[in-house]
């Protein structure tokens, strides 16, 4: 299945968001194999070097790891998954205030607007 991506942020990076999103909501679990790299370039309609290049980031962020032989998994550090919420709550967070920032919103009237919608 092809999947629809943004066009201001590279493809390798949107797939990194999607998987780290998976984990957090708990979709993926912590040693959950991943599909093999060919599987998901397929699934995810995207070059194999993409996802090779998705699979490097994942590890370096310390998100997998991969066993020789055997594939690519999640984590089983939980530590990192909570470390890693944190961080992605704080990036979220940051990108809103600015959006609304440039749009002219004052910080008290998006505050009104989250309490309405919470």
């Amino acid at each position: 299945m092809t999947q629809d991506f943004a066009k201001d942020k590279p493809i390798y990076l949107q797939l990194v968001e999607r998987i780290c999103g998976e984990v957090l909501r708990g979709e993926l679990k912590p040693g959950d194999k991943l599909p093999s790299v060919r599987e998901y370039a397929i699934e995810s309609g995207v070059n194999v070097n993409t996802v090779q290049r998705v699979y490097k980031e994942l590890e370096m962020l310390e998100m997998t790891e991969t066993r020789r032989g055997q594939g690519t998994f999640i984590t089983t550090n939980e530590e990192r998954i909570k470390h890693l919420r944190e961080e992605m709550k704080e990036q979220v967070a940051t990108q809103f205030i600015t959006a609304i920032q440039s749009l002219g919103f004052s910080t008290e009237e998006m505050l009104e607007v989250l309490k309405k919608k919470g």
